[in-house]
């Protein structure tokens, strides 16, 4: 994909969310000393954001429906600095309590409208890539940005950190006004519209695969210091080093997932959460043995992020003509599939089953997933014949193309039911995908 300033600076954004999000987990010692309260107490920090943003992703999303996609980016990125700041001059647990819940609303809402925006901006047979580039932001933020948070707040302080985080913020808000173009709110958007359309079945169960997708990742990789630390008898620089490398897995993931998804959604989500399944199974199996570990932990981390892009294209093709709640939403099920895996692998280790069994867990749950694609795309596949009628010939109207319309930041994409598509006849209809899945043809 060609250089876009656009999506960088919603890259920007994204890389500056994503330290805010997990930065706190490196800082959680120096938090509880310099605060007096438990490890266990200061861990809530990070449970309080992960429920901000499921709360967050539609109260804010049916809220600003309404107002210009630019205009709103800058906003969400006005309230993420606000809530830095608010942590960086906190003097208590409550403040800082209040801070991260502030920070939290605008996840989802950006990551929901920006991947919208990002696909807008872009030819349509790269709107994959452009969603990708977009989360790049936050895979580096664990490669990068989470590290050099947590060591300036060893040496100078965990505010120190929430204080370049803020700085951040700032830079995400001059870069948005200077490479976005003016974007209107989609025609006809309303919260009843968005509600109607996060009903359908189809929606649900774009939403529900990704709830799956993002437990099987979860399930492990909440466990992954103890699992290193006790399963491979692993040293802390070891440890260190293995979730930089998972780190780089997720980017190089995130941009493999990016240009396969704009291929073939489906069968990118089949061919990951397959190679996600067999990953873990291996993982179990070589768990003790550090090369093969961190060979395996690579190769997760890839499959892991791989997932990323297609499910968020799944969820915006199913959810066409009122994109933005369930996009959105689309984030919030990304981090109830955090919960759900954190308890389902601390579920394994309670019983006692041993750490191997953690990862067979993960790979049941990727199971799952696959096994809900194939049943899906299936499906699709008998009840498509019954509805093509005549060929639509290819006009204007009912071109395979995405464009931002001078007026309006909605979709005109004819194989979506977006503005465009809502004009064609219903009476013809465009030859099926040789793909049989949700790629642009």
């Amino acid at each position: 994909m060609k250089f876009n300033p656009a999506v960088l600076a919603l890259s920007v954004g994204a890389f500056g969310i994503g330290v805010t999000e997990f930065a706190p987990m490196g800082l959680l010692p120096v938090i509880a000393h310099d605060l007096g309260v438990s490890i266990p107490t200061a861990g809530l920090l990070i449970s309080a954001y992960a429920l901000g943003v499921v709360i967050g992703a539609p109260l804010m999303t049916l809220t600003t429906g309404r107002v210009p996609r630019r205009t709103l980016l800058i906003v969400l990125a006005g309230i993420f600095t606000a809530g830095n700041l608010l942590a960086a001059v906190s003097t208590g647990y409550g403040m800082l309590m209040v801070a991260r819940i502030l920070t939290s609303l605008n996840h989802g809402a950006f990551f929901g409208v920006g991947s919208i925006v990002a696909a807008s901006l872009v030819p349509a047979d790269r709107r994959a890539g452009a969603v990708a580039a977009m989360f790049m932001g936050l895979t580096i933020a664990n490669v990068v940005g989470v590290p050099l948070a947590t060591w300036a707040g060893e040496h100078l302080g965990w505010r120190a950190s929430f204080w370049g985080i803020a700085a951040l913020g700032v830079a995400t808000m001059a870069a948005l006004r200077l490479t976005l173009p003016r974007l209107s709110a989609p025609a006809g958007s309303d919260a009843r519209a968005e509600l109607r359309v996060l009903a359908r079945g189809p929606v649900l169960g774009a939403l529900g695969l990704t709830v799956v997708g993002a437990s099987a990742m979860f399930t492990v990789f909440t466990y992954i210091t103890p699992i290193l630390r006790e399963a491979t008898h692993a040293s802390l620089g070891f440890v260190t080093a293995m979730l930089v490398t998972y780190g780089v897995g997720l980017t190089v993931g995130n941009w493999l997932g990016g240009r396969f998804a704009d291929r073939s959604v489906d069968r990118t989500l089949i061919v990951t959460l397959a190679s996600l399944a067999v990953i873990l199974v291996a993982f179990a199996v070589f768990m003790p043995l550090k090369a093969p570990a961190a060979i395996l932990i690579f190769l997760w981390g890839i499959a892991s992020f791989a997932l990323v892009p297609p499910l968020q294209i799944r969820v915006m093709h199913a959810a066409a003509d009122a994109p933005n709640l369930a996009s959105a939403m689309n984030i919030g099920a990304f981090n109830l599939g955090n919960a759900i895996g954190a308890a389902l692998g601390g579920g394994v280790i309670a019983a006692g089953l041993g750490f191997p069994a953690v990862a067979l867990a993960g790979a049941g749950s990727a199971a799952l997933g696959l096994v809900a694609v194939i049943v899906s795309v299936r499906l699709q596949s008998r009840t498509r014949p019954a509805a093509l009628g005549r060929p639509c010939p290819k006009t204007a109207a009912t071109a395979e193309t995405i464009v931002v319309d001078q007026g309006s930041a909605g979709w005109a994409l004819s194989g979506w039911s977006g503005s465009a598509g809502r004009s064609r006849s219903r009476r013809c209809s465009t030859s099926p995908s040789p793909r049989g899945d949700h790629s642009p043809r």
